[in-house]
């Protein structure tokens, strides 16, 4: 029984969750993220950041070390059946029921989570993912991609209020992500929250509303991607200076400037949306203030940019 508004708040809410495994591997580091009903949020990390555990967490396949997880409203730790139940969950590898047919295998997960039979419903899954014409097909015999997208219509076979996809387009060819992402954006129509992990920049930038990013069992950004895209309409224009600074002159401290480590550079960054860059005036402003430089030069961010300073950046 669902009652889609009994749950105020966030349809996943991740308080201090952390995994260490008994060889010591610290997989997560005290996680807290709250993930909004009907948002697609993206996971983003290299492989081996936690992704993975973390969803393995939150679908009750990974025991947490410590901390708290609700799916729905309901513990994952307490009440794993209900919180199961609001899950949909495509794994990143291909494990299948290779003799049975699709129509069987998507049919079978919906009872598994005690879900009265809808013929319509999986009619309705498997025409939305491209497998109607192949519903009596035996999975073997399938092409990768098709065995894909009956991972995926497992995933929905019952209805679930969240689903997870992991890595779901690493290796998969353009027409399957065309369709999966047609796919997720009609389901957040419908009000399915979809959390994906992905490694692919591209896929957070076009599909997410928020992006996470996830270092070393550590989350070290949360941001709506609209605000992420601002930073990233940003342009970088180093000036290699002649003598180093010891400080950014109070007389330039209005602008966007930072000095560089090594004191020898100034970075200005200004917005590329923006009417007026402000250069002509900070070129004159540097002279005024008898800031000389040897070499000027100009850089555009990018979310592949942003990923790989804050992954690679100043943290230990």
């Amino acid at each position: 029984m669902h009652a889609e508004a009994a749950h105020p708040g966030p349809v996943v809410s991740i308080k201090g969750v952390g995994k260490t495994y008994k060889s010591g591997h610290t997989a997560l580091k005290n996680i807290d993220l709250d993930i909004r009903r009907g948002e697609i949020f993206a996971l983003l990390g290299p492989n081996g950041a936690g992704k993975t555990t973390l969803i393995g967490i939150v679908c009750g396949i990974v025991r947490p070390t410590s901390g708290t997880v609700t799916a729905d409203g309901f513990d994952v730790l307490t009440d794993f059946r209900r919180a199961r139940e609001a899950i949909g969950l495509v794994p990143q590898e291909l494990s299948t029921d290779a003799f049975e047919t699709v129509w069987s295998s998507v049919s079978f997960s919906r009872g598994l989570f005690g879900k009265p039979r809808s013929d319509a419903h999986i009619e309705k899954v498997l025409r939305g993912l491209s497998l109607w014409d192949k519903k009596d097909a035996k999975i073997m015999t399938l092409s990768g991609g098709m065995k894909r997208r009956v991972l995926i219509a497992k995933a929905l076979a019952h209805e679930p209020r969240i689903l997870f996809l992991d890595e779901p387009t690493a290796g998969v060819d353009v027409e399957l992500r065309h369709d999966m992402w047609e796919m997720v954006r009609a389901l957040r129509e419908t009000g399915v929250t979809v959390i994906l992990t992905t490694h692919y920049i591209e896929e957070a930038e076009d599909m997410a509303d928020r992006i996470g990013v996830i270092n070393k069992g550590e989350l070290i950004l949360v941001e709506d991607k609209a605000t992420l895209m601002r930073k990233l309409g940003k342009k970088q224009l180093t000036l290699t200076l002649q003598a180093p600074l010891d400080a950014v002159p109070e007389s330039l401290a209005d602008l966007p400037l930072t000095l560089a480590d090594d004191r020898q550079s100034l970075t200005y960054t200004f917005d590329t949306q923006a009417e007026e860059t402000g250069i002509a005036a900070l070129l004159r402003r540097l002279n005024e203030q008898g800031i000389d430089f040897k070499d000027l030069k100009s850089e555009e961010s990018s979310l592949e940019d942003i990923f790989v300073s804050l992954v690679h950046g100043d943290r230990a």
